[in-house]
């Protein structure tokens, strides 16, 4: 079975530097990431596009364009009046009524954002759900988090958008791992909570290679080292558990791991290096239609 991978860019946003690396000092993040005169860091929202036998598959829509002027602002949104997913699916021939599913890790604005037209489309009188014909896949404890948020992440989740997600009769709400009877047979999840309660990350399987999306567990190659953890993590501790637990499967192995918020890598594999730390390695800055 051929499968290739596409990493496509939707909008890029700026978050401050000392949230995204939690308990890091900025002597040591701002070597990793230059911040700008407010303090923030340059993120990408990058998706992660699989196609498949006749399979168009998306995870991930990113922060989209849908902030009004005054939110985009605050979340340093760029190019806030283009929807920058949908143009770059169209440079590579794909337009929204081609993609199958729709696979969202959680529903985070910045990962979930990019299902809703443009701002001035909204404003036009455009409610509705962007690729009408896909299906959309959400992990059952992700899902029932983003109905019943907690205080501390409400403001992380788009009101009115899991209504839009259920009244499209389209939604798909998963547990488990293996879901062959809704996706292809190589395509499988396993589960994080230290981010956000049931984060679902994406494995699939090629014949030669694997890739998994790293999500908010490992948004970038920064955030590889161990105890680097983000401000916006719910237990940071557990995060740094779960990134443990992952990289004694993966790593020095031909798995790559997918980055969805990293400025200049799209992926790349762990490596233990000489026994004493795991480390990003091999990084790719573009992923275009690569064989697994």
């Amino acid at each position: 079975m051929k499968v290739t991978i596409s990493a496509v860019e939707g909008n890029r946003q700026r978050l401050d530097g000392g949230a995204m690396f939690g308990n890091a000092p900025r002597a040591i993040w701002e070597k990793w990431q230059s911040p700008d005169e407010k303090g923030r860091i340059e993120l990408a929202c990058r998706a992660l596009l699989l196609r498949c036998n006749s399979k168009i598959i998306l995870c991930e829509t990113g922060i989209g364009a849908f902030f009004d002027p005054q939110m985009a602002d605050r979340f340093g949104v760029e190019n806030p009046h283009r929807h920058v997913l949908l143009e770059n699916l169209t440079s590579m021939g794909i337009e929204e009524n081609d993609v199958d599913y729709v696979i969202l890790s959680h529903l985070h604005f910045d990962h979930a954002g990019g299902l809703l037209p443009a701002y001035a489309q909204i404003q036009a009188g455009e409610d509705r759900l962007l690729f009408p014909n896909a299906k959309y896949v959400v992990g059952k404890t992700a899902w029932e988090r983003s109905i019943k948020p907690h205080p501390r992440d409400r403001a992380s989740f788009i009101p009115g958008l899991s209504d839009k997600l259920q009244n499209s009769r389209r939604l798909i709400i998963v547990e488990g791992e293996s879901h062959p009877e809704v996706l292809p047979s190589h395509i499988s999840f396993f589960y994080s909570h230290g981010h956000t309660p049931g984060q679902m990350h994406t494995v699939v399987q090629g014949q030669n290679s694997s890739v998994i999306f790293g999500g908010d567990l490992i948004p970038g190659a920064s955030w590889v080292h161990l105890p680097i953890t983000m401000g916006y993590d719910r237990f940071a501790e557990l995060v740094i558990d779960e990134k443990e637990q992952l990289y004694q499967r993966v790593a020095n192995k031909n798995i790559w791991i997918f980055f969805t918020h990293d400025s200049s890598q799209a992926m790349a594999q762990i490596q233990n290096n000489a026994g004493k730390r795991f480390v990003a390695e091999r990084g790719m800055t573009k992923v275009t239609d690569f064989l697994l």
